[in-house]
């Protein structure tokens, strides 16, 4: 396929042309709403419904009394297929540790230049300590915006991911910060269907599973919902 036959396809995906809904249906609105206009284009912002195991942008997460999850293993940094991922572990001041742990994640640095979401980091974490949420869409005018630091990607002290100026945050998209995880089966033991596997959260306690794939099925369309306890 030649340049001006891919340029042809993306044309053809534009709503004028029958095609799905793409960026430019509310990229206008949310100019406007920067901008102060009036509710006429601020309509044009609306997104399509993302799916709750969405891999988005991380977070490091924190255990209920507030201390930091991750144990500075760096298991995510050398699982990662695309070399993203920079850790490095420090020894736990006995007086004020920062994780339960002997050691904490020092440093932590995600290249989104270079990540691909494939969440091999989750899986590898022996602590639960990273996630992913459901952003997805934030863009740099400065290449070192791209480089997240551990300030940025630990959530903050009510439990929630730190919005930084450059990210579109929507309604939902900081809530199921662990779905995706938190669905899957431990080697693959179907049994493990239905059972909580995951440790408290700040902000969030321990949260509940998700429905059995049967109990999802009968419900209708989009009314299922990670419900919190």
């Amino acid at each position: 396929m030649g340049y001006l036959e891919g340029f042809a396809v993306t044309i053809k995906q534009h709503r004028l042309f029958g095609g799905k809904r793409v960026t430019t249906e509310y990229s206008g609105g949310r100019r406007a709403r920067k901008q102060h206009d009036d509710a006429r284009d601020v309509e044009h912002d609306e997104k399509l419904a993302r799916p709750e195991r969405l891999h988005g942008r991380h977070v490091l997460n924190r255990y209920e009394d507030g201390m930091e999850k991750c144990i500075g293993c760096e298991l995510c940094a050398g699982v990662c297929p695309a070399d993203c991922i920079y850790v490095r572990g420090a020894d736990n001041d006995p007086e004020h540790p920062t994780s339960p742990g002997e050691r904490f994640g020092y440093v932590y640095e995600i290249n989104y230049l270079r990540c691909i979401h494939c969440d091999m980091c989750v899986e590898a974490c022996p602590t639960e300590a990273i996630t992913e949420s459901k952003l997805f869409e934030f863009s740099f005018t400065n290449r070192n915006d791209a480089i997240y630091t551990k300030a940025e990607l630990v959530v903050d002290d009510e439990g929630g991911p730190k919005k930084l100026p450059w990210e579109d945050w929507r309604e939902g998209d900081d809530l199921l910060t662990s779905g995706w995880m938190r669905a899957t089966a431990p080697s693959g033991d179907a049994t493990f269907e239905g059972q909580v596997g995951w440790s408290g959260e700040l902000g969030h306690g321990v949260r509940a599973p998700e429905p059995a794939q049967s109990e999802r099925d009968a419900l209708p369309e989009k009314s299922v919902r990670v419900v919190e306890r």
